[in-house]
């Protein structure tokens, strides 16, 4: 079960790469400033990932009128995803979660996908200026999105 809707979220530090190279990304220094949304994703490279993050890359805009930073977390390393993002026009910042702390944090572990160990379940989280979670969904499968209608009424309210 992921951490619940009115939790302190978990603060984190995790790495991205940028034009300049790897890249620390905060989650509190988005507190006080704009919501965030977290999308947990099982692995790089695979189809329902691909799918999902170049889906939310097309809608950008609508979170960024929304006043939200959208972050893409998994297990692969921040290489990897630069070189997933590149083949496929991923826009979304990916964040990564190597050690896997911030799956651990957030309760979003899924063991053991397809005998390749432990990687992120498929979740959601949207995450206030305040830094409460105002909504969070595991999916039943990581093969099932979140229900991102759901995420965007939440950073309306």
């Amino acid at each position: 079960m992921p951490i619940a809707v009115g939790s302190k979220a978990p603060d984190f530090t995790l790495k991205t790469k940028a034009a300049e190279g790897l890249k620390d990304i905060k989650l509190s220094d988005n507190f006080g400033k704009k919501q965030t949304v977290l999308l947990f994703f099982p692995a790089a490279f695979t189809g329902v990932c691909t799918q999902e993050m170049c889906d939310q890359s097309g809608g950008l805009g609508d979170y960024d009128k929304l006043g939200a930073e959208v972050y893409g977390i998994s297990v692969d390393n921040a290489f990897s995803q630069e070189a997933w993002a590149k083949q496929n026009r991923i826009s979304v910042t990916l964040l990564s979660d190597l050690n896997k702390t911030v799956t651990k944090a957030y309760d979003v572990v899924f063991p053991n996908l397809a005998g390749i160990g432990d990687t992120a379940a498929r979740a959601a989280f949207v995450i206030g200026k305040d830094g409460v979670v105002k909504y969070a969904e595991q999916t039943p499968t990581p093969k099932d999105l979140p229900n991102f209608e759901a995420v965007k009424a939440a950073l309306s309210k």
